[in-house]
């Protein structure tokens, strides 16, 4: 009810806008796109079922570069893979700027590595991913941290001891822990209430961004912020989490040793220090905060969602299940742990993780840019700082490099002798200078945890392969996958 009202109030305040002005004037010489409304912009030609659904059904009158209106805002959007590549890796630096969010920004407020603009962002960016090299690939090595993870999951699995079972309940924790080993210098127990409690808060405001209702936010976040809604509600959940992180760094502040830095936040506080005399420095308290905040979320939400879709489609499709034991047993057998030496002898495996993350495509539209500069980009004239959405799930589906694009074919990524084949399309990461700070880790991750939870155990649902439904709970900014229940069935007793 809450949201229908303030659907109406919006409307009628876009009709008395249109009743004291004009059409909206050009703003550059912007790609053509369905002609706006003033402040309404293009809601009203809108599918119903969302943005994602209403872009796509646009793309085919516009082609594969055009103009949206969201709200009184234009957005460029960006289609097919040729076209995002053209746009985020041949004019990287003209696309690199960051896009608002408008349902998390009054949380990051501009700031941060991950929504951060020009200097700012490459400074905290350039930071970030040195030292998350120094402390996941250092002495104890990212891949000793997620195989050590890999075995606390199984043994959390094996208690389960073969009963139906939420897998997300065990993949959150156990992603979660490897972000949480190299930002905090520790991991938590899985029944640790602190812990599940900050899951559940990811959970949930990855969830809140994904709903309708933040799409209408987006839309009118300057007349709807001043009302309740989903925008508050994480609010309060990243305040919490916040808090959290805050309690954490007055931690390290009390046991920081700057001989022996434990982790992320020792780096940052011992490069705060150094810093302390310059007024101009990003490095400050609040920036830790909330590049830990990008952090944790980034490397806890995304991968656990993906072995989440991953185990349902494996569900659906047993025979590619089958040929992944398979090649297991060939290749590691059941008396050692996978390592990632094994991915350049796995290819059909490899293929099939490929294959989840194409075929999931959990960020459809994308991670919001801006232009830094007045971009000509097809002949057009892009001004700096307009939006642009790099529409990731067009390049995932692009018929050109993936046969039956919206079907589940681990062959997508198989050349004719069954070697693994790369895809220009496949982009699951973003592409550019804005790419995913985390996606070597996640690469990592995924074929660990994969690998190791399928040596150990078989798979087996409530609900026959024909019959499993894969449709996502919700599509905006993110995908939410179904909920499903799962039994573990032991494989192997080391």
């Amino acid at each position: 009810m809450e949201l229908s009202i303030l659907l109406l109030l919006t409307l009628l305040m876009g009709l008395l806008v249109l009743l004291f002005r004009g059409h909206p004037k050009a703003h550059g010489h912007l790609p053509p796109g369905p002609r706006p409304l003033p402040f309404l912009g293009n809601l009203l030609q809108m599918n119903r079922k969302g943005l994602l659904k209403s872009v796509l059904q646009v793309r085919k009158k516009y082609g594969d570069v055009f103009t949206l209106y969201l709200g009184p805002r234009p957005v460029v959007m960006l289609c097919g893979t040729d076209t995002i590549r053209e746009a985020l890796v041949d004019q990287a630096e003209a696309f690199s700027g960051r896009g608002r969010i408008a349902s998390i920004d009054a949380v990051f407020q501009g700031q941060s590595f991950n929504s951060a603009s020009a200097e700012h962002w490459k400074v905290l960016r350039r930071f970030t991913l040195a030292t998350m090299r120094d402390f996941g690939m250092g002495k104890r090595s990212v891949e000793e941290r997620i195989q050590e993870e890999a075995q606390c999951l199984v043994e959390e699995l094996r208690k389960s001891q073969g009963g139906l079972v939420d897998p997300l309940f065990f993949f959150r924790p156990a992603t979660a822990n490897i972000i949480c080993s190299i930002v905090f210098g520790k991991r938590f127990d899985y029944k640790d209430q602190q812990f599940l409690r900050l899951m559940d808060l990811i959970y949930q405001t990855f969830a809140l961004m994904s709903s309708f209702s933040s799409l209408v936010f987006e839309l009118y976040s300057s007349i709807l912020k001043h009302f309740p809604g989903t925008h508050r509600e994480i609010y309060k959940n990243f305040q919490e989490i916040l808090t959290f992180i805050g309690h954490s760094v007055e931690k390290h502040q009390e046991t920081l040793d700057p001989s022996a830095p434990r982790d992320f936040i020792d780096a940052y506080l011992l490069r705060m220090e150094k810093d302390k005399s310059d007024p101009h420095t990003e490095f400050h308290h609040r920036n830790l905060v909330l590049t830990s905040l990008s952090l944790f979320i980034a490397g806890t939400e995304t991968t656990s969602t993906t072995l989440h879709y991953g185990f349902l489609f494996l569900l659906k499709y047993p025979h590619v299940t089958e040929r992944v034991h398979k090649e297991i047993e060939q290749v590691i057998g059941s008396h050692r742990q996978p390592s990632l030496d094994d991915r350049n002898k796995m290819p059909y495996t490899e293929a099939v993780i490929y294959e989840i993350q194409r075929f999931a495509d959990l960020s459809p539209m994308g991670v919001p840019r801006t232009v830094t500069k007045d971009t000509h980009f097809r002949g057009f004239i892009i001004p700096k700082n307009t939006d642009i959405y790099a529409v990731l799930t067009t390049a995932l589906h692009d018929p050109c490099h993936f046969e039956k694009p919206d079907t589940f074919n681990p062959d997508h990524f198989l050349d004719a002798k069954g070697a693994l084949k790369r895809s220009e399309a496949f982009m699951p990461f973003s592409i550019g200078k804005r790419i995913c700070l985390g996606e070597g880790i996640a690469r990592v991750e995924l074929f660990l945890f994969f690998t190791t939870i399928l040596q150990n155990f078989s798979i087996s649902g409530t609900v026959a392969p024909q019959g499993i439904d894969l449709t996502p709970q919700e599509v905006g900014l993110g995908k939410v996958p179904p909920t499903y229940e799962v039994r573990f069935l032991p494989r192997n007793v080391k």
